[in-house]
C-alpha cells in the first residue's frame, strides 16, 4: 500500500492546505540547512586534522569515512525506526542525536585525540541519518509525484545555504588557527558546542511542531503489491542505488580536497584556498534553485544526463590545464551537482508505492558511497598526482549519465 498524504488531491492549493503544508516546509528547510552545514563542515576538518595530526590524504579522509560509514550500517535501521516512530519522530530522535555527537567535540578536543574525534562525528553522523531516511521520503509524498524532483530540489536548495555558509565560517572560525592545531584542537570546540546547542533547540521545536499526518491507503495498481515480490523487483532502484553512491562519493571526495587542490594549484594557504569551497557548494545552491522550475519543464532524466556530461567535461579541463582555470572549472562541478541527488532519488523510488520508506532506506545505505570514494581518491593522491586521483569522481559521474539514459527505466 502506498504512503500518500491524509488530504484530498481536491483540496490542492486551498488555504487550508497550505497552512498545513508551510509548518512542515518550514521545519524541512532547517533540517536540510543544518545537515548541508554540517556535513560541509567536514571539508574544514580534513585539512585541519590534517595538519594538526600531521596525516595523509587517505588519513585525513577518515573524517568523510566514517561519517559516511554511517549511512552504509544504519540506514536500515534508520528506515526500521521511522516506520514505527513516523516522520516526524524520526526527525526529531535525529537532531537529538547530532546534538549530542556535537557535544562531543568537547572531550575530543581537550584530550587533542584524532580517534575521539572520529567517533563524535560517527554519533553525528547516525542522527543525519536519521534525518535523511526520515525527511527525504517525506518530502517526496508530501504532494503531487509528478513534482518530486522539483520538490526536494527546492528544498535541497535551503540545504545548500548551509553548505556554502559552512566553509566561509569554517575558514573564518577553524582554519584562521591552523598554525595552533599541531598543539591544540580548541578551534573545533565552541562551534561544535554550539552546532549542539542549535540542534536540540531545534529538536525540541519540531517535536511541538503538528505536521501534516501520512497514511496509508490501498493500491488500485496491482501491478505494484502483486506481480512486484521483492523490491529489488524494481530495476529502478537497484540501479538507483549504484546512482547515489556514485553521485555522492563523487560530490563527497571533490569536496573533501577542494581544499588542498587549490592550495597546491595556487600556491595558497589553507585558510584562503578553503573559501573558495564556499563557490562549490554556493554553485549547487544556484543550480538547486533553478532547478526546482527546470525540472518542472524539461524531463528530469534528460536534465541528468546533461548535467552529468557537462561534470566530466569540467574535471577533464581542471585536470588537464593550471592555474584559475583549473580550480574554477571543478568548483564549477558543484554547479551540476545540484540536481543530481534530487533527480535519482525520485526516479530511484517511482512506483515502488508502500516500499517507499523501506526503498529510502535502501537508498541513504547508498550515501556510504561518501566513504568509500574520497578514501579511494585520498590513496591514489597519496601514491600519485592530483590529476589521476581526479579521475575517481569523474568515473562515477560516467555511471549517472548512464543512470539517466537507461539505468532508471523500470524494465531493463
Amino acid at each position: 500500500m502506498p504512503l500518500i498524504p491524509i488530504h484530498n488531491s481536491d483540496n490542492e492549493g486551498s488555504p487550508t492546505q497550505s497552512q498545513t503544508y508551510l509548518p512542515a516546509l518550514i521545519a524541512l528547510g532547517v533540517l536540510y540547512f543544518m545537515m548541508g552545514f554540517i556535513t560541509c563542515l567536514n571539508d574544514t576538518l580534513v585539512p585541519f586534522f590534517k595538519k594538526g595530526f600531521t596525516l595523509s590524504y587517505s588519513q585525513s579522509s577518515l573524517v568523510q569515512f566514517y561519517f559516511f560509514l554511517t549511512y552504509g550500517l544504519m540506514s536500515i535501521p534508520a528506515g526500521k525506526i521511522v516506520e514505527k516512530t513516523g516522520y516526524k519522530m524520526g526527525m526529531v530522535a535525529g537532531f537529538f542525536i547530532a546534538g549530542l555527537g556535537a557535544f562531543l567535540f568537547y572531550p575530543a578536543s581537550v584530550y587533542h585525540q584524532y580517534p575521539l574525534f572520529l567517533a563524535a562525528l560517527f554519533i553525528v553522523a547516525i542522527g543525519i541519518v536519521l534525518l535523511q531516511v526520515a525527511a527525504n521520503p517525506y518530502i517526496t509524498i508530501l504532494g503531487p509525484a509528478q513534482t518530486a524532483s522539483s520538490r526536494l530540489t527546492l528544498i535541497q536548495g535551503v540545504g545548500s545555504i548551509g553548505t556554502t555558509i559552512a566553509p566561509v565560517f569554517g575558514a573564518a572560525v577553524i582554519l584562521s588557527r591552523l598554525k595552533e592545531s599541531s598543539a591544540s584542537s580548541e578551534a573545533v570546540r565552541m562551534p561544535y558546542i554550539f552546532i549542539g546547542l542549535v540542534l536540540f533547540a531545534i529538536a525540541i521545536v519540531v517535536a511541538r511542531l503538528k505536521l501534516p499526518a501520512i497514511q496509508h491507503i490501498p493500491t488500485a495498481n496491482p501491478s505494484i503489491e502483486g506481480k512486484k515480490k521483492s523490491i529489488f523487483a524494481h530495476k529502478n532502484l537497484k540501479w538507483g542505488i549504484v546512482g547515489l553512491f556514485m553521485y555522492v562519493g563523487a560530490e563527497v571526495s571533490i569536496g573533501t580536497f577542494l581544499t588542498n587542490y587549490i592550495a597546491d594549484t595556487l600556491q595558497l594557504p589553507e585558510n584562503l584556498a578553503n573559501s573558495y569551497v564556499a563557490f562549490y557548494w554556493g554553485g549547487m545552491l544556484i543550480g538547486r534553485l533553478i532547478g526546482s522550475f527546470l525540472l518542472k519543464a524539461i524531463d528530469p532524466p534528460k536534465v541528468l544526463v546533461a548535467v552529468g556530461l557537462l561534470a566530466m567535461a569540467l574535471i577533464a579541463v581542471s585536470i588537464c590545464s593550471s592555474g584559475m582555470l583549473a580550480v574554477w572549472s571543478m568548483v564549477a562541478v558543484g554547479l551540476c551537482n545540484s540536481i543530481m541527488f534530487a533527480v535519482i532519488f525520485s526516479l530511484a523510488v517511482s512506483g515502488l508505492g508502500s516500499y517507499t520508506t523501506k526503498a529510502s532506506g535502501l537508498l541513504s545505505t547508498a550515501i556510504v558511497g561518501g566513504a568509500v570514494i574520497s578514501y579511494v581518491q585520498g590513496a591514489i593522491r597519496d601514491q600519485y598526482t592530483w590529476q589521476i586521483a581526479f579521475l575517481i569522481p569523474l568515473i562515477c559521474y560516467l555511471y549517472i549519465v548512464f543512470y539517466g539514459w537507461k539505468g532508471h527505466q523500470h524494465r531493463a
